[in-house]
């Protein structure tokens, strides 16, 4: 299981990454992994202002649906249409072309308050 060192993660297991004023957001190799064969990516929130933990999307998998959780405040500004055509990139690349959403964050210090790689381990058991 990969856990890079250069992003944050949520107990909800999203992962951030900052690149410049933007933030990069997708789902943990570990919760691809849970969930198994992603047939379904849903997001439907462009343009719009959410709240930290407020719902951005679902993930559907071949046996359940899951949310998708914003791990801080701030504006989705792009949907990578790779994962709406083939949702199966998240379960092969979670953390690469399987990323999900681009933001704009309220407050880019919001980043440095989740989990680094080593916490997120510890908090999956591992």
């Amino acid at each position: 299981m990969n856990f890079p060192a250069e992003l944050r993660y949520t107990k909800e297991h999203e992962w951030i990454k900052v690149d410049g004023d933007v933030a990069i957001v997708g789902i943990t190799d570990f919760a691809q992994g849970e969930l198994g064969d992603i047939v379904y990516v849903e997001i439907e929130t462009v343009g719009q202002s959410l709240g930290e933990n407020d719902i951005f999307g679902t993930v559907e998998a071949v046996k359940t649906v899951s949310d998708l959780f914003l791990p801080i405040a701030g504006e989705i500004v792009e949907v990578n249409t790779q994962v709406i055509d083939s949702p199966e990139l998240v379960n092969s690349d979670a953390y690469g072309d399987g990323w999900l959403i681009k933001m704009k964050p309220a407050n880019l210090a919001d980043v440095d308050a989740l989990m680094d790689a080593d916490t997120y381990k510890q908090h999956i058991g591992l």
